[in-house]
């Protein structure tokens, strides 16, 4: 049986023939001293921005995973930058994404819980992503890009809030948040289900949604390698339930445990599918034009996934729970198997792809990230130093916060009820609560978060964090207390 890969059509314009093609649309606009973007705007490199959901830290090799393997993940790493220290803007998944998608703290404007299914609009009081906010694909699309969606979105349910409605030209995915891999709807809204556009996809023509958006991806970049394009594709992989292809499964049949060997064939599979799309940018003659990027949405969940050698999971504060595999790639123009160590987050893509695509990030003062790029591709310069904020919300106006500034972390629990103190540079992992001994830069750090709660908002809807989280230390308090009842007093 032929492969879905062998079943792609091919096209006859060699690689090449397109880099000639470009290259004389560049020099004829250097003669006729023409804006060179007015004449051929394929000199802008294409974005493919790629999402993991729910991926531990420790759960790819270029960041030392020895039993899933993920080969062409780690063959991108070795192409570009590695960022031991990139963190996502919230600890769980749709808020991560609002912040991912305008480049904004979303506490400036709301989103900070994970919306309920609401498949109706109610005005601006339905929940999803505000329509006020302006997108990456909003803003690359104005700058002549063709915009594509492909996979996971999680920002609102009703129309209103879609991908194809939110600056992308094209949409193949599903709306909500968890959601079968078969393509499976049970008894859920059939508008939840996947989409191409508006229009419903007939669950039969699904096989597996990992493999159904690698197809999807390589589509888009065939379809339009002739002009600059931003690929979004959000893969719900390895976030639950737990399905993986038999296929897939082979790839971790040496692994023992068996939750453990699921969630391992489902980021093969993952890795399998990105490794397709990179063959695509090649066979297409983009490699040297499209910068890629990779990470997760929030830290690895808390079945199955291992954020070793840092603290926590996703929905907390801890590393284990922000600190995410991450990576840019660009042949010929970003750095070359490098490990970058300073601190940067999702909020930065979204300035850096505008200064990729030749457009001022400065212009918009509403970003809270920065433009990473003059590092990425010159030894010489640094990464810009700030202080890093985080929020959660726990319902009933009350918060949980975190600060990272330089390597002192604050992180100001709600659901353990005290401020702890760690140093990174001694203490990457957080084992050693600080406050005690050093109270001046608590209330240091209480502060900045102080100063920098100052614009945000409160959240335009509740989830279940606050209950869960708080569900999940009861029980870590009575697994230690049970373990220690037999212990004899000396």
């Amino acid at each position: 049986m032929d492969s879905v890969v062998d079943s792609i059509p091919t096209h006859p314009v060699s690689a090449l023939m397109l880099k000639r093609s470009r290259l004389l649309f560049l020099l004829l606009a250097v003669l006729l001293g023409l804006s060179a973007s007015g004449v051929y705007a394929q000199e802008r490199p294409n974005i493919v921005l790629i999402v993991a959901d729910d991926l531990g830290f420790s759960d790819v090799g270029f960041n030392g995973c020895k039993e899933i393997p993920t080969p062409r993940l780690d063959e991108l790493a070795a192409s570009g930058v590695v960022f031991t220290n990139g963190y996502a803007s919230h600890p769980y998944c749709s808020p991560s994404r609002a912040g991912l998608l305008t480049g904004r703290h979303q506490q400036r404007f709301g989103h900070e819980s994970n919306p309920e299914p609401e498949t109706q609009w109610h005005g601006e009081d339905t929940p999803g992503m505000p329509l006020t906010e302006r997108t990456l694909a909003d803003a690359l699309k104005e700058a002549g890009y063709v915009t594509g969606a492909i996979g996971k979105w999680h920002l609102g349910d009703a129309k209103p809030f879609w991908p194809n409605r939110r600056g992308f030209d094209e949409w193949f995915g599903f709306s909500g948040g968890g959601f079968s891999y078969w393509g499976d709807l049970g008894k859920k809204d059939p508008s939840l289900g996947v989409h191409r556009g508006d229009e419903p996809v007939d669950p039969k023509t699904l096989t597996h949604l990992t493999d159904d958006f690698s197809t999807e991806a390589v589509k888009f970049i065939q379809r339009h390698e002739t002009e600059p394009f931003f690929l979004y594709l959000a893969y719900n992989a390895p976030h639950a339930p737990d399905h993986a292809t038999r296929a897939h499964l082979q790839k971790t049949a040496h692994i023992e445990y068996g939750g453990r060997a699921v969630y391992g064939a489902m980021v093969a599979g993952m890795d399998e599918g990105i490794g397709r799309v990179v063959d695509q940018i090649r066979e297409s003659g983009l490699d040297e034009d499209t910068l890629v990027i990779f990470y997760s949405d929030n830290g690895g969940r808390r079945e199955h996934a291992v954020n070793f050698p840092y603290r926590g999971h996703k929905g907390m504060l801890f590393e284990g729970g922000i600190r995410v595999p991450f990576l840019v790639s660009w042949p010929g123009t970003v750095r070359r198997g490098v490990k970058e160590h300073s601190p940067i987050t999702a909020l930065d893509l979204f300035p850096t792809a505008l200064a990729a695509a030749g457009m001022d990030p400065t212009r918009n003062e509403k970003l809270d990230g920065q433009n990473l790029l003059p590092a990425l591709t010159d030894a010489d310069k640094r990464l810009p130093e700030r202080s890093l904020f985080w929020r959660y919300s726990m319902g009933n106006d009350s918060y949980g916060y975190a600060v990272r500034d330089g390597n002192w972390k604050l992180v100001d629990s709600r659901y353990k009820e005290r401020k702890l103190l760690f140093n990174l540079a001694n203490d990457p992992w957080e084992r050693n609560d600080l406050a005690d001994q050093h109270p001046e830069q608590v209330a240091r750090l209480s502060g900045m978060i102080q100063a920098w709660d100052a614009d945000n908002v409160a959240p335009k809807w509740s989830d279940a964090h606050g209950a869960n989280v708080r569900k999940e230390e009861d029980a870590r308090s009575e697994a230690v207390e049970k373990a220690s009842r037999g212990e004899r007093s000396r």
